[in-house]
């Protein structure tokens, strides 16, 4: 492709993440902390965000340089009102190749059908720990485990298989269910990824002595 877009290592750059919305039903404490994104927080207005017919667009453009991948992502994407109408647009692209999306799950026993139907090919769900009363201080507004679950389990019922499942492990707060996360997905057919402790625009109290290196997270 004459147009190829490549980063510094000359490695084609075929995975596009788009963000919808910069809201979240969250409050996780390492991501969107309630003492900041509290209710008098002003996210981006209406005026300021991408419609879908402009998401749309840049997704074509992005092709001719090489992307056949978009990421659907937020904040929480599935707040976006109609989100399928976006999938649908996009899937039909002529050089993209799959249309997935990041969600922390709650919403998707009433959208993973409908994302399905649109051509959503993939579904990753974030889940920091499989211990109810951890997850409940994690995502900072008391939502059960048993919730997101429910919306891995309509994922499953809608069609996705392979579903990836994302925990961000901090250390002294969520590294101790570390093996019971692995146990809890073993022979799903799921895809299980422990994720580094990371620093987003010093908003999260982020320092080192809480992160839990791949390394260890391996050995463990």
């Amino acid at each position: 492709m004459k147009n190829r877009a490549v980063d510094k290592l000359n490695r084609p750059l075929k995975d596009l993440r788009v963000s919808v919305t910069d809201r979240c039903n969250f409050r996780c404490t390492y991501c969107m902390p309630a003492e900041i994104f509290g209710e008098k927080y002003e996210f981006l207005p209406k005026d300021e965000i991408l419609t879908f017919e402009e998401i749309t667009r840049l997704a074509r453009l992005f092709v001719k340089f090489g992307v056949d991948k978009i990421r659907i992502t937020g904040g929480e994407p599935l707040l976006r009102h109609e989100l399928e109408t976006l999938v649908e647009q996009i899937s039909r692209i002529d050089g993209i190749s799959v249309v997935t999306l990041t969600t922390n799950g709650v919403l998707l026993p009433k959208m993973a059908s409908s994302l399905k139907e649109a051509g959503l090919g993939r579904i990753t769900v974030s889940l920091d720990s499989p211990d109810d009363e951890v997850f409940k201080e994690l995502n900072g507004i008391g939502s059960s485990v048993e919730m997101v679950l429910d919306g891995i389990r309509a994922a499953e019922a809608a069609g996705f298989e392979q579903i990836k499942i994302n925990a961000v492990v901090q250390k002294g707060v969520n590294d101790h269910t570390l093996v019971d996360f692995a146990a809890r997905f073993r022979g799903t057919g799921h895809i299980v990824r422990f994720i580094e402790f990371m620093d987003v625009g010093t908003l999260n109290g982020w320092e080192m002595g809480r992160v839990v290196s791949a390394e260890e997270i391996v050995k463990r």
